[in-house]
């Protein structure tokens, strides 16, 4: 049995808009998933269709080309072929819930089944293999199986520009059950890698609402989250390790007065979603790190890491 190793130690303190004017057909959504077929329209080159008051690519390439020109994040729904009551379920929920689908306003939108095979060409070139959509490795911490995804085609600069940075699989982990209300986490998280997201959200969902996310992540904290838990995987060893002279950088480079830090590991041979999950619940079972967790803090840094040894490390850094 593993035992909840959890180290303690605390230092100081969206174009496709306008189209919809053209149309005054009402908003649907399917009670009985792909039972319907929906009215498409052009946009350019590309078919729509508008689900839930909100308009859809089908075209996940012509998808990515729009996100990618118009700076703008990309949600990709990959929708079971033979339907589910999940996908009922989230079309539903956009549909009564005005505000999520103002927070979509702003990304582009597509849905693909879980069955589709990337097209023979791409921008001229012929492709090897026509492999189904969601078998890219883009979409590895997806599971390969139906769902939400998000990719980044808004922050240029960095090194999660155009990857997956969240994954909302309907199928059901050791730890993870979908959830509509998952959505809605994750369309308020700070941009970062999937590790950091992730961490970040899977503090979000807990039930008793922890804090410490509720200020502004920040750059320097979060890369140190990134190379303790990087550190930490190297090794297989979970800990503080040479807490005393991070910390002196971190506050200098961060300008801040004070860190604390929060460290944890997870069972092995867990998935990244899992894996935070149980990480946060690790926490939640120690006072001390529960404690910096659920406080409300300035600025905070999350993101995890896994070893060899198929054991997830994650690390939570603050200040104030």
């Amino acid at each position: 049995m593993r035992m909840i190793r959890t180290a303690e130690r605390l230092a100081t303190p969206r174009q496709l808009s306008a189209v919809a004017t053209l149309f005054t057909c009402l908003s649907l959504y399917s009670t009985a998933a792909d039972a319907i077929q929906f009215p498409t329209f052009s946009l350019g080159r590309c078919d729509c269709v508008r689900i839930a008051g909100l308009d859809w690519y089908t075209d996940y390439d012509a998808a990515c080309d729009e996100a990618r020109a118009a700076k703008k994040m990309l949600l990709v729904n990959f929708v079971p072929r033979s339907g589910s009551a999940d996908q009922r379920a989230l079309e539903k929920h956009l549909h009564e819930h005005e505000s999520i689908r103002a927070e979509l306003d702003d990304y582009v939108l597509v849905r693909v089944y879980d069955d589709e095979r990337t097209r023979g060409l791409r921008n001229g070139f012929l492709r090897r293999n026509r492999d189904r959509v969601i078998d890219d490795a883009t979409f590895d911490n997806l599971g390969h199986t139906a769902g939400l995804a998000i990719l980044d085609f808004q922050h240029a600069k960095n090194s999660f520009y155009g990857k997956m940075v969240t994954a909302l699989p309907f199928k059901d982990g050791k730890y993870y059950r979908w959830a509509n209300s998952h959505l809605e986490v994750a369309l308020g998280l700070p941009s970062g890698t999937i590790s950091q997201r992730t961490m970040v959200w899977a503090v979000r969902i807990h039930p008793e609402s922890p804090q410490s996310t509720v200020g502004k992540m920040h750059p320097e904290l979060a890369k140190g989250a990134t190379k303790q838990s990087a550190y930490q995987a190297s090794i297989g060893v979970q800990g503080h390790h040479n807490w005393e002279t991070r910390v002196h950088h971190l506050v200098s480079s961060a300008r801040v007065h004070g860190a604390s830090e929060v460290v944890a590991e997870s069972w092995e041979n867990q998935d990244l979603i899992d894996s935070c999950i149980d990480c946060v619940l690790s926490w939640r079972h120690s006072p001390g790190h529960w404690g910096a967790v659920s406080r409300s803090h300035k600025f905070y840094g999350y993101d995890i890491r896994k070893g060899s040894n198929g054991i997830w490390y994650g690390t939570g850094i603050f200040a104030d």
